[in-house]
Parts: structure tokens; C-alpha cells; sequence
């Protein structure tokens, strides 16, 4: 990434797109994106096959037959344009809201991004103009629903080609409406595509809807977990809780990389730095020094293991983008344009490692290029690894909202807590955080019906020539419900916490932690009586989805963990 004209340049070039970027991509209004040179190589060299391929009049799927169940049908050479052109027409058949700009940008941007790889056979110029569009601001209008998750994301990348096309409906930078795409890119000086031999297809086939959304919940999901630990801690000290549990010895004795990971984060929370003479030292906070000779013994589950429940999230996050950054580089079209130009594309032969109970066993695998095809028919298409990648981070993700929703319960108990009763004075002239508990307890609920894996669904399509599909789409979607609920429920326990330490003054938490306090508290004063509450929990919830909770403390973490 480079810097021009105040404008941020990601390059694009199939490979090396991360899920922060595409998400910077899309959210960051300064970015802006352009094709390496190697990319712009690859694109034409598979290209001259498909030309090859037309002028030669040889009939390859995808290029001059039919599609799904209609394969077998040839296209005279006359229609061909046509037949790409209807292509994107009859398949911009989805419904529902609009995507945002947001998600709309990163769904062009990953398309153009798999376009790059040179597996497509899609002209450069096409793709050159769907980069100006996006630099333009030019982006089509998006339903949310429609699609499988295979043959692809067909609806939703089919709306994303009509558009540029010059059909359906177009963002207009200049007015913030969608408006006639035609008039859109006429207005913003751009040049309508005009898909001829397998360019249709070439927009159409891929996981980029489910990757889009996917990419947005990971990166979000990644913010949340660091989050967790701080707003964990905040209650621990509130709860007046021991740091003994996050002893690591005791970490390190299970293995587990997310669980050590997690209790060295509050050990670094919870404690203190400072330099005597020539040694550093750790100290407890002034909260935790007020109970070190209490009767307890051990806390509850839900703040002595924090560890090893934000643990096992973390790594469930770590391993779902692994899968998501693979996804967002992969070629996934059909059929794949294979290039003989060395080092274009992949070589004509590699080796796996494949495992069993048995033995390790090396398959050695060539592929069709030494019998000379390079139009080859497959289902790289199909969205069943990011589908059950998105599944599996809900289900993940949704236990930071289990057990912080279990932690608010604890804050605002009395009897369990120690603090007055909703972490309000005068209780029962004031209800305090009675019913914020409620909105955590109902989202909470929300996602346990949610975490349904929508990927174990399939159903037959394409008059049963697509007889698999992964629902991937709807994991994506109801995914990001999932995180947008657990950032709400992790804000509600944030202000809980703040205002259980509040009932604790004058004594302070650590240092790290009194500068959490002092952000919240910049957005949400303490609570003396009832108010409205609704918009403290946005305006803490908007602190985390910021980023901004994480920033003010990272610093300090990192030099603390090392």
C-alpha cells in the first residue's frame, strides 16, 4: 500500500489480499485500488485463449454453449455477445434491501481481485473499467438475497455486473442515491462494459458475496475478542475478583496458544508496571489491594475462566480467517482458463502431503496442461469453505455474548456483587441497569438461534445440475448479526463495569484500566439516576466498533506481554 494524492492505493494482484485490507477497502472513503503489473500480464495471456478458442470455432462450456442444465446447447458465433449480456440479466434476480456501499465496494473489489489471479479469460479493458468504477465511487446497486453459494454468488455478482453495464440501478457519488445506472456512469465520464466470450461468466462465478460479508464479520470478530478481555478485566476488578486464576503456569500447562494468549492479556490488565532502581515490578491496583485478605477462595466460572472460554474464541477467529484470507485469493471460476506462458499461473504439476492413521504418503498430482486443455470444467465455485468458516465463527463468536451477558448478571446482583443492587443508589426509586440486563439477555438469546449452521442446509437447483449448494450467503449475513449483537452486549457490560468501579472509588484500578474508565466516561458520564440509556449503549458500542477501545490500550499491553 502506498500513498498518493492523499489517497490510499491498495494493489490488487489475486494473491496477497488480507481481510483487513478488503475491509480498509471498503470503510476507508481515501482508498483506492489498481492492478499490479504481473495481474495485468496474466489477464491478457488468458484472454488470447479464449480468442483462440472463438476464432478457431471450437466449442468450449462457458464460452459458446449454454449454461447449467443448457451445457450442451451451442451458441452460433453471431449470438455470443448476446448470450454473455443475458447471462447477467436473467441472473440479477435477488431480492431484499440493498447491500451498504460499504459491503457493495468490497464485493467489486474481491471480484477484481479474483479477476487478477488470470484464471478468468475476462478482456483487461473490462477489468480496467470495473477499477475505475470503484475508483469513481460507481458501485451497483446489491440485494442481500438470492444466492446459494453456488454455482457461486451468481444473483448478487450478477447485480454487480448489470450495473456496469450500463442496467438496474447504480450509487451516485455526486447525490448519495441510486440512481439509472446508465446515467450514473455516463455523468461520472465512464465507459459502460460490454461483456463479449465468457466475460459474462467471469463476472458471475464465486464466493465473493459470501467473502465480502464474511471478511467485514472476521475483522470485527478479531476486534471483539481483544475486547472482551479488557471489558473481563474491568468487571473483575469491579466484582473485587482474584488475578491468581490467570497464574501462567497454570496457561501454560494446557497449551491451548488462545488461552495463553488471553491470560497474559489480563495479567497485563491487572497489573501495574513500575521501575525500582534497575528492576521492573508488578503491582496490583489499589481495588484488588482492598480484598487480598477476603474469605474467597476462587470466583465463578465466568471471571476465573475467562481465559479459557475467550481463548477458544480466539483461536476459532484465527482459524476462520485463514480460511476467509485463502478464499479471498482463490480462483473461483468455471470454467478455469489455464495459461502454458511459464510462471503465469501454476505450475503443471505439485505435490501434496496427504494424512492418515496409517502412514504420510506424498501424492504427486499433474494436472490437464500436459494433454494441452486449457478450458477445464470444475467446482471451485462452490462456497462450502467459507459457508462453514462463517458458521463456525458464530458459533464461536456468540460465546463472548454468553458469558459477558452471565458476567452483567453478576454486576448487577447485589447479593452476588457487593455493590448496591443495579449499580444504582436509591434502588427502587431508580432502576438503574435493571432492563440494559434485558437487552443483553435478549440478544444473547438472539444468537443462540442464529448460530444455527445454515450450511448443513442444501438444496437442488439448476433443474438438479447444481444439486449441492452451500447456503454460504446466509452464514455470512446472520454471522455479522451475531457480532453486531455480541459488540452490543460487550457495551453494556463495559458500562456496568464502569459504574460498579465508580461504586469502588476513591480507590482506582490499574493504570491501563483507569484509561479505559476515562474513555467510556469521555462518551457516557457516570450513572447518579435513571436516564436514558439507549444512547449510552451506542455511543460505547460505536467506542468498540472503532477500534478506538483497543488503540488506547494496545501500547500498553504489548510492552506489558513482552
Amino acid at each position: 500500500m502506498q500513498n498518493n494524492n492523499e489517497h490510499h492505493i491498495i494493489v490488487l494482484d489475486g494473491d496477497n489480499l488480507t481481510c483487513e485490507q478488503l475491509y480498509q477497502i471498503g470503510y476507508d472513503i481515501k482508498t483506492r485500488i489498481q492492478l499490479s503489473e504481473e495481474a495485468k500480464e496474466r489477464v491478457v495471456e488468458a484472454r488470447k485463449i479464449v480468442d483462440d478458442i472463438i476464432s478457431t470455432d471450437q466449442v468450449k462450456y462457458g464460452i459458446n454453449t449454454g449454461f447449467g442444465s443448457f451445457a450442451t446447447t451451442v451458441i452460433a458465433k453471431q449470438d455470443i455477445e448476446d448470450l454473455q449480456k443475458n447471462l447477467i440479466r436473467s441472473h440479477s434476480a435477488g431480492v431484499g434491501e440493498y447491500l451498504s456501499l460499504e459491503r457493495s465496494k468490497m464485493l467489486l473489489a474481491l471480484r477484481i481481485n479474483v479477476l487478477a489471479k488470470g484464471f478468468s479469460g475476462i478482456r483487461l479493458d473490462t477489468v480496467e473499467k470495473l477499477v475505475k468504477a470503484f475508483n469513481a465511487g460507481c458501485i451497483s446497486a446489491v440485494p442481500c438475497k438470492g444466492s446459494v453459494g453456488a454455482s457461486g454468488d451468481l444473483a448478487p455478482l450478477a447485480h454487480m455486473a448489470l450495473g456496469m453495464m450500463g442496467e438496474g440501478l447504480m450509487y451516485n457519488p455526486s447525490t448519495k442515491t441510486y440512481e439509472d445506472a446508465a446515467k450514473v456512469l455516463k455523468e461520472h465520464g465512464l465507459e459502460p462494459i460490454q461483456v463479449q466470450a465468457k466475460e459474462g461468466l467471469a463476472l458471475i462465478n464465486g464466493t465473493q458475496f459470501i467473502c465480502a460479508l464474511g471478511t467485514e464479520a472476521l475483522v470485527r470478530s478479531v476486534n471483539a475478542t481483544r475486547v472482551a478481555d479488557i471489558v473481563g478485566a474491568m468487571t473483575l476488578e469491579a466484582l473485587r475478583g482474584t488475578f491468581k486464576a490467570f497464574d501462567a503456569r497454570i496457561h501454560a500447562a494446557r497449551r491451548h496458544t488462545g488461552q495463553v494468549k488471553v491470560a497474559g492479556r489480563m495479567r497485563s490488565l491487572l497489573f501495574s508496571e513500575k521501575t525500582v532502581g534497575n528492576e521492573k515490578k508488578f503491582e496490583i491496583s489499589e481495588i484488588s489491594g482492598s480484598h487480598l485478605n477476603c474469605s474467597r477462595v476462587q470466583d465463578a466460572y465466568t471471571l476465573r475462566c475467562i481465559p479459557q472460554v475467550h481463548g477458544i474464541v480466539n483461536d476459532t477467529v484465527e482459524f476462520c480467517k485463514n480460511i476467509m484470507e485463502n478464499e479471498l485469493n482463490a480462483a473461483t471460476d468455471n470454467p478455469m482458463v489455464f495459461s502454458n506462458k511459464k510462471g503465469s499461473q501454476v505450475p503443471n504439476s505439485h505435490h501434496i502431503h496427504l494424512d492418515d492413521e496409517n502412514s504420510r504418503s506424498e501424492l504427486h498430482l499433474t494436472t490437464s496442461l500436459e494433454n494441452d486443455e486449457q478450458i477445464v470444467s470444475g467446482g471451485n465455485f462452490h462456497g462450502e469453505y467459507p459457508a462453514k468458516a462463517m458458521d463456525f465463527l458464530a458459533i464461536g463468536i456468540t460465546e463472548l455474548a454468553n458469558i459477558s451477558e452471565r458476567r452483567i448478571a453478576r454486576l448487577i446482583d447485589g447479593n452476588l456483587s457487593g455493590l448496591p443492587a443495579f449499580l444504582v443508589k436509591d434502588g427502587g426509586l431508580n432502576s438503574g441497569f435493571m432492563i440494559a440486563h434485558c437487552t443483553a439477555s435478549a440478544l444473547t438469546s438472539e444468537n443462540k438461534v442464529l448460530v444455527h449452521p445454515s450450511s448443513n442446509d442444501t438444496l437442488s437447483t439448476s433443474a438438479a445440475k447444481e444439486d449441492h449448494v452451500s447456503m454460504g450467503p446466509f452464514a455470512s449475513l446472520k454471522c455479522l448479526d451475531v457480532v453486531k449483537n455480541v459488540e452490543y452486549v460487550l457495551a453494556i457490560e463495559l458500562m456496568c463495569a464502569c459504574q460498579g468501579v465508580d461504586l469502588l472509588r476513591p480507590l482506582k484500578t490499574t493504570p491501563i484500566l483507569e484509561k479505559v474508565y476515562q474513555l467510556v466516561r469521555s462518551v457516557v458520564p457516570k450513572y447518579e439516576k435513571d436516564r436514558f440509556l439507549s444512547p449510552d449503549i451506542e455511543n460505547i458500542c460505536q467506542l468498540i466498533k472503532s477500534g478506538k477501545l483497543w488503540e488506547t490500550v494496545k501500547d500498553d499491553l504489548e510492552t506489558y506481554m513482552h
